[in-house]
C-alpha cells in the first residue's frame, strides 16, 4: 500500500469539514486517564501495533488521539503524529458503527487539528483505502519504490512449541 500526501490548505478540506460536521457524533481529544480504555479497545478490535501507536499519541502534548463517542460509548479513534511527525493514523471505527460517517469525521477533525498545530501537509503511511483519501481530501500517492518508514518493521513472530 502506498504512502499518501494531503495538503492541509486545499479547498477539499473545507468540504470535508462541512460533511463531517453533519454526522451528529461527538468527536473530542482523548483524556490521559482514558489511555488504558482506548488502548485496550484498539488492541481488541484492530491490532497490538495500533495499540502501541495509541500509547505514543498519549505521550504527546496535547494528546494526539481523537475519539468518537455516542451515549458514553467509544465508537472510533484517530491518531496523528505517532509513527512520525506529520503522519495521520492509525484510525478505526467499531465494526457495527461503520458506514455512518464516523471515520470521515475523525479524519476531518485530525486534519483540522494538524493544520492548527502548524502542519502544512499530512502523510498517510501505508494507506489502506487510497480511493477514500483521494476522494475526500485530495490525497495523492507519494511515488516511492519502497515501503517508506515501515520498511523493515519488526513483526510479531508466531510462537512454536
Amino acid at each position: 500500500m502506498p504512502d499518501l500526501l494531503v495538503s492541509l490548505y486545499s479547498t477539499e478540506l473545507a468540504d470535508l469539514k462541512q460533511k463531517a460536521d453533519d454526522i451528529g457524533i461527538s468527536i473530542r481529544p482523548a483524556l490521559p486517564p482514558e489511555l488504558h480504555l482506548i488502548a485496550n479497545w484498539v488492541r481488541e478490535r484492530f491490532s497490538e501495533n495500533w495499540a502501541s501507536e495509541v500509547t505514543v499519541a498519549f505521550s504527546r502534548q496535547p494528546v494526539a488521539c481523537l475519539i468518537a463517542i455516542e451515549g458514553g460509548k467509544l465508537l472510533g479513534f484517530a491518531c496523528y503524529d505517532t509513527t512520525a511527525r506529520g503522519f495521520f493514523g492509525p484510525t478505526g471505527v467499531e465494526p457495527q458503527a461503520r458506514g455512518k460517517g464516523i471515520g470521515l469525521a475523525l479524519f476531518s477533525a485530525c486534519l483540522q487539528t494538524m493544520k492548527t498545530l502548524g502542519h502544512a501537509y499530512a502523510f498517510i503511511g501505508d494507506a489502506g483505502p487510497v480511493d477514500f483519501y483521494a476522494r475526500t481530501a485530495g490525497a495523492t500517492v507519494i511515488p516511492a519504490p519502497d515501503k517508506g518508514i515501515y520498511e523493515g518493521m519488526l513483526k510479531h513472530a508466531e510462537m512454536t512449541i
